[in-house]
């Protein structure tokens, strides 16, 4: 419990830190901030509780606020959906002592007809990620726009780990550090949830040593969830294109999120998509004229 309540406390600081003290409404007292963002007292103020009860949360002491506190602090803060869910979700994991290091959990798989709903979307590449970003369906103009994901060993089939370790990921997307950053944003608002998620922790482990982007954005402790968005290529085949995608989370599995992108009608990079659907489309073998018998 100790460990998830200095997460909790590094996310408070951090987040404390990024709050404009003008945004939060907050007058100049004429006094010299030594600290970026909000004092203690402040937050504490904007929150309607004591200072020694927030400095002692922000300290990682065991204490566990309520659904009211925590709302109130979420809006001294000036946190966002996502801030505010990854704050109850590291409360909710302090107030429930558990067993550090969980066995893992249970493979994901694809229903099969939504793999039969990828495989038919020809024009548009669509995949599914599941927990810990991993990429659990691809068709196969994903694997053509991106990578083939289906071919990589089981573990590196991870949409995070592709971004911070491919050479190819850095080289495909023009704003590769923003892509990047998202991945892993996602991933530490994943954690926040399963804190004691062993392939978590062993992911985290890797994408540390692995990648220093990696472990200085992580420490940053920022959330991310991705609804909808842009990204921006430089694609080997077809050149420069901008794919929209919009995520889907599906019904009956709220830990599986289909990705659909798409592009401007019209536009170069619908041009682009088009001629990327032609150039990995099958080759077909030619059927065997049949001889006189």
């Amino acid at each position: 419990m100790a460990d998830l309540n200095r997460e909790l406390a590094d996310f408070l600081r951090r987040a404390r830190a990024a709050r404009d003290p003008q945004e939060a409404g907050l007058a100049d007292d004429g006094r010299v901030r030594r600290v970026k963002g909000l004092r203690r007292e402040e937050v504490a103020l904007l929150a309607g509780v004591s200072t020694d009860y927030y400095t002692r949360l922000e300290q990682g002491r065991r204490i566990v606020p309520s659904t009211q506190v925590i709302e109130a602090i979420s809006r001294a803060l000036g946190l966002d959906d996502v801030g505010r869910t990854h704050l109850h979700d590291l409360v909710s994991a302090a107030r429930t002592p558990r067993v550090v290091a969980r066995s893992r959990s249970a493979v994901q798989r694809v229903r099969p007809g939504l793999r039969q709903l990828l495989d038919s979307l020809h024009a548009h590449p669509a995949l599914v990620l599941g927990r810990r970003t991993e990429v659990l369906a691809a068709n196969r103009m994903t694997r053509a726009l991106f990578a083939d994901f289906e071919r990589m060993p089981g573990r590196e089939r991870n949409y995070a780990r592709w971004m911070l370790l491919s050479d190819d990921a850095r080289d495909l997307f023009v704003d590769w550090e923003a892509q990047a950053r998202n991945a892993v944003e996602s991933l530490r608002l994943e954690a926040g949830r399963s804190p004691e998620d062993r392939d978590v922790i062993e992911l985290v482990g890797e994408l540390s040593v692995a990648s220093p982007e990696f472990r200085q954005w992580w420490s940053e402790h920022q959330v991310h969830q991705r609804t909808f968005g842009s990204k921006r290529l430089v694609h080997p085949v077809v050149g420069e294109l901008t794919v929209e995608y919009e995520t889907f989370v599906l019904p009956g599995d709220n830990e599986q999120a289909l990705y659909l992108y798409t592009t401007e009608p019209g536009s170069a990079s619908r041009e682009a998509i088009s001629i990327l659907a032609s150039w990995s489309q099958p080759v077909r073998e030619p059927e065997s004229e049949s001889s006189d018998s």
